[in-house]
């Protein structure tokens, strides 16, 4: 038996998850992260996972499960650690994941250091990955049985000392099955919604919640020739790859419509261009992060560089604090900012922010 955290997010994932911990034979105690400073700026909802109302369903499900449950306070680590570095990647040019920040400083850094110092053995929580002994009695981490709500990706920030301590009693299972137990358990969360985009941007919309925390930084959107095409009011309303939303006004020549191939935060320059500009066969990552032993010489594996996005064959090589991706199927619409997760077959290896991006010959302009 081990004494757990169990991190009740209010939707019905974690509360099965608690459950699952608490039928195991665990001592288990349920926690909800208030992340907001005022709960009621951020998401509200069933859109969310730090609202009033998810607080009231964790509280609830806790309730049923007979177990303690407590608010921890973490608004101040996820301001600065999560809010703070979103708006700080974007007005940089690039295009960070706030899901991750927050599994590797709040959810699996803070959360479990505390949790620790309080004598507990680990966290409990409802994501979709399977922990597995390997050979070696390292703990390895694979992707989920539900390939549709596998959540590696998000977790590749993991390292060796937080999976250790970590507990994903839902990685073999699918949602409907989940969403079946949670009903016949009676937790009132059975049918909730799950939670979608952003949680810190209130109606999700990005860009104006930026040109709120950013103000208006002008520049203009040009093509690959320099010819300017618009104005706007700031480079961090745009990602790579983006299609919609850009009012160029005039089409392009060949009629076909243009998508966001470079950012530069400097001049506030975006320029645009076809869609097959878009692809990269090899990037450069920084700051890894190794679920594991970091591997050495050239690793055949596969990638996945966005969250739900495809896995692209590759050979990896590490160097200190750099790793070379060489895609083997290259990939459009990559933006630095992004992670990069490396997996071996169904097992994680670790993850690194993409630095920048190499484009194939093929895609390059004016080739």
């Amino acid at each position: 038996m081990a004494r757990l955290i169990a991190a009740m997010s209010g939707g019905v994932d974690s509360a099965v998850a608690a459950a699952r911990a608490v039928e195991a034979g665990h001592d288990v105690t349920g926690v909800h992260l208030a992340l907001s400073r005022n709960p009621r700026s951020y998401r509200s909802g069933a859109r969310g996972c730090c609202s009033i109302e998810d607080s009231g369903d964790a509280r609830r499900a806790a309730d049923a499960l007979g177990i303690p449950f407590f608010v921890w306070d973490m608004s101040e680590e996820f301001a600065d650690e999560v809010v703070e570095d979103f708006v700080a990647e974007y007005a940089a040019g690039r295009t960070p994941n706030p899901c991750l920040r927050c599994n590797e400083k709040i959810k699996f850094a803070a959360v479990l250091d505390r949790a620790l110092a309080l004598g507990f053995d680990g966290v409990a929580t409802g994501h979709y990955a399977q922990l597995r002994e390997g050979d070696d009695g390292r703990v390895e981490m694979h992707r989920a049985v539900d390939a549709g709500k596998d959540q590696s990706y998000v977790l590749g920030v993991l390292t060796q000392q937080q999976l250790a301590h970590s507990w994903f009693p839902l990685g073999g299972s699918v949602k409907p099955d989940v969403r079946a137990e949670a009903e016949r358990r009676g937790l009132q969360v059975a049918s909730k919604p799950d939670s979608h985009d952003i949680c810190f941007v209130a109606d999700g919309d990005n860009a104006g919640w930026l040109t709120e925390k950013l103000g208006p930084r002008p520049g203009t959107v040009v093509d690959e020739s320099g010819e300017v095409l618009r104005e706007h009011d700031g480079a961090y309303a745009y990602t790579i790859g983006q299609r919609r939303g850009l009012r160029l006004g005039v089409p392009a020549d060949d009629g076909k419509p243009r998508f966001v191939l470079d950012i530069e935060p400097v001049s506030g320059t975006v320029t645009v261009g076809p869609r097959d500009h878009l692809l990269v066969d090899a990037l450069e990552g920084i700051k890894p992060l190794w679920c594991e032993v970091p591997p050495t010489g050239r690793l055949s594996c596969t990638v996945q560089l966005r969250a739900h996005g495809a896995e692209h064959r590759a050979v990896v090589e590490v160097d200190g604090e750099t790793v070379r991706v060489d895609l083997l199927d290259p990939a459009e619409g990559i933006a630095p900012g992004q992670a990069c997760v490396i997996y071996h077959g169904t097992r994680v290896v670790g993850s690194a922010t993409i630095a920048r991006t190499h484009r194939t010959e093929a895609s390059a302009p004016g080739r």
